[in-house]
């Protein structure tokens, strides 16, 4: 089986969470291509430098540095509408010249396809020869979210049925949606993919973390278990840039050693120490799991790929989440997150014999 594997590139986690299936699909013997665009292309190209990789059109997006992302988010609108066109016509010239059986997106609304209209997908390009009509088919898509609802501001909440029958029909031109979270109470994503009935071809696979499978080879050894607290930074500039200085200043009249991971997929893999800071552009699995299972502290953005790979290490009570300021996915996730932690400390003590008949 021949896959193609294509994460968005906003912040890494899209990329990271895609890993396990690249893992699994290598293993199985599969032919995996890699595809994508900026630095969570970069991220796989470093977990797999044995795999072919394709560039897809970059999408560029960036954040406000106020609380608020609502102008962002609409001045970003038609860049992931025409984002969106240019993946489906750039997966159309690949498939007139590859062919592939599954075609896996990781949020990107562009990577279905329909190959019975065989005049308009044709390539101009004369350089690029068309496969023989013999050998064309129509591969299989699927489309991962953890957002089948889409969290909109308090002001525009009378929006997000419109916006998820929206989203709905894109999920819909896709054979399979794939949901990395688990159905009923047990979850993760709460109302993002639990709210609203389900499109027909989703189901739910279980969280997807590249955790704690990790077995990179180690570039530091023991000296990632001496921090006690970890900050692991990604998502959209420049707001990745603002916490850090945040965090920063934060810790500057400290003694508390604090280790940075800061998210940079294109700079050297080196540290750099400041008194009781030390920063480092990234980390591999292996490193980064060896760092967040020994530290006391984690810092991080509340974004679902970070969520379900704190889970997989069992590291969720000891970590502090920062939304991305104006960010209603992360601030509801972080929201969530809390209110079940308090449920089953709720019944946790319920269920204590020994508090019982202390009352």
């Amino acid at each position: 089986m021949k896959i193609l594997i294509v994460p968005l590139n906003w912040g890494l986690g899209h990329a990271a969470r895609c890993i396990p299936l690249i893992r699994k699909y290598a293993a199985d013997g599969c032919e995996v291509v890699l595809g994508g665009d900026g630095d969570s292309l970069t991220l796989l190209r470093k977990q797999f430098p044995e795999l072919r990789s394709v560039e897809f059109p970059a999408l560029k997006l960036t954040y406000s540095e106020s609380n608020t992302q609502v102008g962002a988010m609409i001045r970003m609108l038609p860049r992931l509408i025409i984002g969106s066109l240019r993946d489906h016509y750039a997966l159309k010239r690949l498939l007139a010249t590859e062919s592939f059986d599954r075609v896996i997106s990781d949020n990107r609304f562009g990577l279905y396809t329909s190959l019975r209209q065989k005049s308009r997908w044709l390539p101009r390009r004369k350089r690029m020869q068309p496969l023989p009509a013999e050998k064309r088919k129509e591969p299989e898509t699927i489309y991962i979210t953890h957002q089948v609802m889409i969290k909109l501001p308090i002001g525009l909440r009378w929006m997000e049925p419109i916006v998820a029958a929206i989203h709905r029909n894109i999920i819909t031109r896709y054979t399979q949606c794939w949901i990395p979270d688990y159905a009923g109470e047990n979850n993760l994503s709460g109302d993002l993919s639990h709210k609203y009935e389900l499109p027909r071809n989703a189901k739910f696979i279980g969280p997807l973390s590249r955790f704690p499978a990790a077995k990179s080879h180690s570039l530091y050894g023991d000296k990632l278990q001496t921090y006690p607290a970890v900050a692991v930074l990604s998502g959209l500039e420049p707001q990745r840039t603002l916490l850090e200085e945040q965090l920063m200043q934060e810790y500057a009249d400290r003694e508390e050693r604090l280790l940075v991971v800061r998210g940079l997929m294109d700079q050297p893999n080196t540290l750099i120490t400041h008194k009781n800071i030390t920063l480092v552009p990234y980390l591999n699995d292996s490193d980064l799991q060896d760092a967040l299972l020994a530290t006391r502290t984690i810092i991080a953005r509340s974004g679902y790929s970070t969520l379900m790979d704190l889970a997989a290490l069992g590291c969720i009570d000891k970590a502090r989440l920062i939304p991305t300021p104006g960010q209603t996915e992360q601030e509801y996730l972080a929201r969530h997150l809390q209110q079940k932690k308090q449920q089953n400390s709720s019944s946790e003590k319920d269920n204590n014999p020994l508090k019982k008949q202390q009352l």
